[in-house]
């Protein structure tokens, strides 16, 4: 056993809370922090829905779901959400400054066995080592969004991490349900999101560009990829605009790349200066509970009354 019981998750957004919940689920009793009491009501509120979606997509009843409530405590007092936590896993925005700001303010509260794991999606966990005040217990733990159903977890090391640390993480892992991805090197993105981020900057691009609608995208994607639930347009959307801007943003003058960050200003002119963050929002390519991706004709032949409109899209003349 991982001796893993308390854990702090740090950031309330899309994935944080979903990590917080699931955690809460499987039996460990977890605090979610968070800088605003407004972020913390979304979350919430987004907690009020999983209650329904885990009854349904992992068959959770109604003493599932209070044992899970039981267990779940929210927090914006840094102090107070870390002090009794056996692991910490940090799920703040994907801005460097940020999470170094996070680790330097929590590590006097931190009891001394504490681990600490960042979720981060492309940024390595060597870059916060040092600032963590323990490096030999910080690694990251990568979780897949809907973590519910594509419950995969990456596990990634830095030259300090402390092989028990790995060991403790990594059945702390199988104990909530998840299936570890060992990343046997350093790699910014992991496996998933290696592949992951180049295929939704890829489809961002043809959108930003005017190449494509985001619709046809999609239904690109879901003609060839057979059994796809959603095309790289509605990925962006569970992922969350603002978390596709920052990594966009910060990639893009990490590698001098324009097209990324002409992606970047794309969603802050359309969603972000609108506040349109995707499924979290219920708006961003598509609107939510009831996505276009999915009504039945979405992948269909279309009527011969869509010839014209087909044609005004394509003509160059």
């Amino acid at each position: 056993m991982s001796n893993i019981e308390n854990v702090t998750v740090l950031g309330s957004g899309v994935l944080g809370g979903q990590i917080a919940w699931h955690t809460a689920y499987k039996g460990k009793n977890v605090v979610v922090y968070d800088i605003a009491d407004d972020a913390l009501e979304r979350c919430k509120g987004a907690h009020a829905q999983y209650e329904e979606i885990y009854k349904k997509d992992v068959s959770a009843s109604e003493a599932d779901i209070a044992a899970t409530r039981s267990r779940l405590r929210y927090s914006t007092d840094l102090a107070d959400a870390v002090k009794h936590a056996d692991l910490v896993i940090e799920a703040v925005p994907e801005v460097p400054a940020i999470k170094t700001g996070v680790y330097q303010k929590m590590a006097p509260w931190l009891q001394p066995h504490a681990l600490i794991a960042t979720n981060s999606s492309t940024l390595l966990a060597r870059d916060f080592a040092d600032v963590t005040d323990r490096p030999d217990k910080f690694c990251a733990l990568h979780y897949a969004n809907l973590i519910w159903v594509m419950n995969v977890i990456e596990i990634m090391a830095h030259p300090q991490t402390a092989r028990e640390t790995l060991r403790q993480v990594t059945q702390f892992t199988i104990e909530t349900g998840m299936v570890p991805i060992a990343v046997q090197k350093e790699q910014n993105g992991y496996v998933l999101n290696t592949w992951f981020v180049s295929l939704i900057t890829a489809a961002q691009t043809l959108v930003t560009n005017g190449i494509s609608t985001p619709e046809d995208v999609d239904r690109t994607y879901l003609k060839v990829i057979s059994g796809a639930g959603m095309g790289p347009m509605a990925l962006i959307d569970m992922v969350g605009m603002k978390t596709f801007f920052d990594v966009l943003t910060y990639w893009g003058h990490e590698k001098k790349d324009q097209q990324m960050l002409d992606n970047a200003a794309y969603l802050k002119a359309r969603f972000l200066d609108k506040g349109l963050l995707g499924m979290q929002t219920g708006e961003g390519y598509y609107k939510y509970p009831n996505p276009a991706y999915q009504h039945p004709d979405f992948l269909a032949v279309p009527d011969m009354s869509r010839v014209d409109d087909i044609v005004a899209r394509v003509y160059q003349g």
